[in-house]
């Protein structure tokens, strides 16, 4: 597990991606496991980085709203976060 929540949880998601060549040598990416998680690109790399992009968008979204979000790879971003008292440090 990474140390950075949000960094592990956008690499764990984008390891699941999957990508396809579309009939005009464009590329179409998606997240099963995130539903609406789409993206296009010319390249493959402009379609992984759009792709990174809206991902990111839809967790913002996402955690704004309150929507409940995939788990994934152990990552739950839907747990209320817990505080330790500073003397505890």
């Amino acid at each position: 597990m990474s140390q950075y929540i949000l960094t592990g949880y956008v690499e764990n998601a984008l390891a699941g991606a999957e990508y396809d060549k579309l009939e005009d040598g464009s590329f179409s990416g998606r997240i099963p496991s995130c539903k609406g998680v789409i993206a296009f690109g010319k390249t493959l790399r402009d379609c992984e980085n759009e792709l990174r992009s809206t991902l990111e968008d839809w967790l913002l979204v996402g955690l704004k709203l309150g929507h409940p979000i995939t788990v994934i790879s152990g990552y739950n971003l839907n747990k209320e976060p817990t505080y330790e008292a500073m003397a505890s440090l």
